[in-house]
C-alpha cells in the first residue's frame, strides 16, 4: 500500500468499468455521478480504487458507490477509501456517513460493519424495482439494501 494517493477527479473521466464491478447499472451510477463527487485511488499514474460521495441532506453523505480493482483486493485499499470518504464527510459537516448495499453482498456487510458502520435499515425490493436484470450473488438473490451508518 505505499504510494497510494486519493485525490478528487472529474466525474466524466470517472472509469465506469470499475464502478460497475460494484454496480451493474451504468443508468444508475450515471443518475448518482451526477450528484456526487467521484474519489480515486492511486498506485502510481492507474487507478486502482474508486467512490463516489453524494449528500442526501445537510447532516448525511452516503457513498454511492465502492470499488477496488479485481487484482488490488485484499490490500486495504477499501479500508483507506472508506477513511478517506469519513474524512470528507467529517470536513463538509456531515454527522453521519451512510452506505447501502445488498442482502446478498456478503462480504461487503462484513466489511462496512469492520469499518465500523452499523446496519440501520432495509430496503424492501430495492433492486428487484431498480434493476432490470435479476442479481444473484453467493447463490443468493438480491432483492433489498442493506443500508449502513457511521456516525461522524
Amino acid at each position: 500500500m505505499n504510494n497510494i494517493e486519493i485525490k478528487k477527479i472529474d466525474n466524466n473521466n470517472a472509469p465506469y468499468e470499475l464502478l460497475l464491478s460494484a454496480d451493474p447499472s451504468r443508468e444508475n451510477i450515471g443518475r448518482y455521478l451526477k450528484k456526487g463527487n467521484c474519489f480515486a485511488a492511486f498506485g502510481g499514474n492507474n487507478i486502482i480504487g474508486i467512490y463516489i460521495l453524494a449528500g442526501k441532506n445537510s447532516n448525511t453523505l452516503e457513498i454511492m458507490n465502492i470499488a477496488v480493482m479485481e487484482d488490488e483486493r485484499g490490500k486495504g485499499i477499501g479500508k483507506l477509501l472508506i477513511v478517506d470518504a469519513i474524512k470528507r464527510a467529517k470536513k463538509e459537516g456531515a454527522k453521519k456517513l451512510i452506505v447501502g448495499t445488498g442482502n446478498s453482498s456478503i462480504s461487503q456487510l462484513a466489511f462496512y460493519q469492520k469499518c465500523g458502520f452499523r446496519i440501520s435499515g432495509i430496503k424492501k425490493d430495492f433492486f428487484i424495482k431498480n434493476y432490470k436484470n435479476l442479481i444473484f450473488e453467493d447463490g443468493i438473490q438480491c432483492k433489498d439494501m442493506i443500508m449502513l451508518e457511521v456516525a461522524l
